[in-house]
């Protein structure tokens, strides 16, 4: 997931707000921790979903794909004023530290938190979505696409992490493993869908963010 120079990466970490104390020390945990620290949103990514947030100012998120709830932390922080942020997650071992954090960053009223398949939970979930967070298994991007694309409100936002898949996704068709192939599948599928408006971020692993247009004319 190293697409920048290691001096650039680090220039630019240097001159980007830093995370909270709690942010700060779920990252620490995290990596010391947990399987895969890797899939941790991180600093510079975290503060650039904080910042989409202040921006859009959502009343409602959702997040496919918790982790151990560093993303949902930083989508939290520009939640407007009695919005609420539903994020789902299917391995139910990393619940009890989910909560903690969010116990201890005080948002323990705005982020709810469902165990289980999302597939299977999203469409229980009775919300219009102001912002979208895609973050889970790699197979279902295009699943989780079509479960949401219709829920958000005219102008709302999604946006999918790890579209860039380390690189892979430029490479030869024939040396595409299922994940990948699901990433190229899923890029294709929002570049040609005239109901949004995207750019790719080559961001850390890259972040795809689509607006949701008014109209298709729009």
């Amino acid at each position: 997931m190293d697409f920048l120079p290691e001096k650039i990466d680090a220039y630019a970490g240097r001159h980007t707000s830093p995370e909270s104390e709690v942010l700060a020390k779920l990252n620490r945990e995290t990596y010391a921790k947990v399987l895969i620290p890797r899939m941790l949103s991180g600093h510079i990514q975290g503060r650039m979903l904080s910042t989409f947030s202040y921006m859009i100012r959502p009343e409602r998120i959702l997040e496919i794909g918790t982790y151990t709830g560093y993303s949902a932390l930083c989508l939290a922080e520009g939640v407007a004023p009695g919005g609420f942020l539903h994020t789902i997650d299917i391995n139910e071992e990393l619940e009890d530290m989910v909560k903690r954090y969010i116990a201890e960053a005080g948002q323990q009223e705005r982020i709810k938190m469902h165990i289980g398949n999302a597939l299977e939970i999203v469409p229980t979930l009775s919300e219009n979505w102001d912002l979208v967070f895609i973050d889970a298994d790699k197979e279902n991007y295009s699943a989780y696409y079509d479960l949401v694309i219709d829920h958000v409100r005219p102008g709302g936002f999604i946006i999918a992490d790890n579209v860039l898949w380390s690189g892979k996704v430029t490479e030869p068709v024939d040396a595409k493993d299922e994940e990948t192939q699901a990433l190229v599948n899923f890029n294709k599928k929002v570049q040609d869908d005239d109901r949004v408006e995207n750019v790719l971020f080559p961001v850390r692993d890259g972040l795809m963010v689509c607006r949701v247009k008014q109209q298709v004319s729009d």
